[in-house]
């Protein structure tokens, strides 16, 4: 991966709604050679894809936690049946597996506090495999959805 290479991928994390033909001259290349690094980075997996940024709040979703959960066991069919099961939840929005104690960390999204707690009670307490949930309510959101540094 070169300079150029470097420069697609900041001009496309900043606006992924470019064209080919406006990011080609961003970067200083012609049409063709530009697709064609566009089409390489796509298919090595550097680009993963592309979406949408939405306000949460703009969707009514404006409670977020961060959920921290201890595992019983660690054992591969244990921690494959937790992450299968998390798959099933839309409101986990991310979710994290960390070194040591606590085993996951989840980032959460509902309406308000009383959808918060039906989830905390019905689903992710239900997840198999937990041992322990620790939750923490966000206050304010200081950074997100960074760019990667180029």
């Amino acid at each position: 991966m070169d300079r150029i290479d470097r420069n697609i991928l900041a001009q496309l994390q900043n606006d992924g709604r470019l064209s080919v033909t406006e990011l080609a001259e961003r970067v200083g290349l012609s049409l063709s050679p530009c697709h064609r690094r566009v089409r390489a980075l796509e298919q090595s997996g550097v680009i993963q894809g592309y979406r949408a940024q939405l306000a949460p709040g703009a969707l009514g979703l404006n409670f977020s936690a961060m959920v921290f959960v201890t595992l019983r066991e660690g054992d591969r069919p244990a921690v494959s049946a937790f992450e299968a099961a998390l798959q099933e939840i839309p409101q986990i929005v991310e979710a994290q597996r960390l070194f040591g104690d606590p085993d996951y960390l989840l980032q959460v999204v509902t309406r308000d506090l009383p959808a918060f707690q039906q989830l905390y009670d019905e689903r992710l307490s239900a997840l198999p495999n937990v041992q322990r949930l620790t939750s923490t309510l966000v206050m304010k959101r200081v950074i997100e959805n960074r760019s990667l540094p180029m």
